[in-house]
């Protein structure tokens, strides 16, 4: 099973995308292959890849040094394959792996230069402490981000993210997704599907980053 799955032109292009897999799902997830999509279509080569628990076929997650570790990786990765600098790279995925590359960020000795973060379901906290807010690092990021999360998202209430994103630097913008999850899912009642909700992830997603300067 390869690692990587690149996207898109190789060379040409003034940035590129990385997208991290969340705790439960691994790099073909529907977002992500959707955002990458979206992403080829407007010219802009994406780089989606496996953490190592993954390539080992293992359930639970790395520790954080293994995934701090293969972050930045994938990063230096996706630069050496679309011929671009660090900075002219937008760092981000679902959920954990949008955490991790805002950790590599706003890292306090050694933080990765980024064109944006790209954060599809940012979790706030862990499920069912909503008191242990995984933050310290935001007043560090100081590149634009954009969170797209559900408005029903039990990881990062609607209220509570918007407060914590104020101690961003960097230019923050919010896309709620009406009745869905933290996985996206919406409600019934609302008569849209997921394959609804993942395609304006991926539109909103896609759009945001080809404004980027």
């Amino acid at each position: 099973m390869s690692t990587y799955a690149f996207q898109g032109p190789r060379r040409g292009a003034d940035r590129g995308v990385l997208l991290a897999h969340g705790a439960g799902s691994d790099k073909d997830a529907p977002a992500l292959k959707a955002v990458a999509s979206s992403l080829a279509d407007a010219g802009v080569p994406s780089l989606r890849f496996d953490y190592p628990y993954r390539v080992a076929k293992k359930r639970a997650p790395d520790r954080a040094p293994v995934l701090d570790r293969a972050t930045r990786d994938a990063a230096a990765e996706l630069a050496k394959r679309a011929g671009l600098p660090a900075e002219r790279l937008v760092l981000g995925g679902r959920s954990m792996g949008g955490r991790y590359c805002s950790l590599i960020v706003g890292d306090e000795e050694v933080p990765v230069p980024a064109l944006g973060l790209l954060l599809l379901g940012y979790p706030l906290h862990p499920a069912g402490q909503p008191d242990r807010l995984r933050v310290d690092h935001f007043p560090r990021l100081r590149m634009p981000c954009l969170f797209v999360s559900g408005t029903r998202d039990s990881l990062a209430g609607r209220d509570a993210l918007a407060k914590a994103a104020n101690a961003i630097k960097g230019k923050v913008t919010f896309h709620w997704l009406e009745s869905a999850d933290h996985g996206y899912r919406p409600l019934k009642a609302s008569g849209r599907t997921l394959p609804d909700v993942v395609a304006e992830v991926a539109e909103v997603s896609a759009a945001w980053v080809t404004k980027l300067r």
